[in-house]
């Protein structure tokens, strides 16, 4: 596992927090829907570069 699939990983698992942060505090959905594509997008990538590269 490199370093930017072990950043992308970490950072769509923070997001998934945010997101469900979010939608604990009532914030405004447009918000949670570009956090969650943010989130998956970075998974995404994480786990594909570890299919990729290794």
């Amino acid at each position: 596992m490199t370093g930017l699939n072990t950043i992308l990983i970490v950072v769509g698992l923070f997001l998934l927090g945010g997101v469900y942060s979010f939608v604990k505090q009532k914030m405004p959905m447009s918000l949670i829907v570009l956090l969650s594509i943010g989130a998956a997008m970075c998974l995404v990538a994480g786990v594909l570069r570890l299919d990729v590269w290794n």
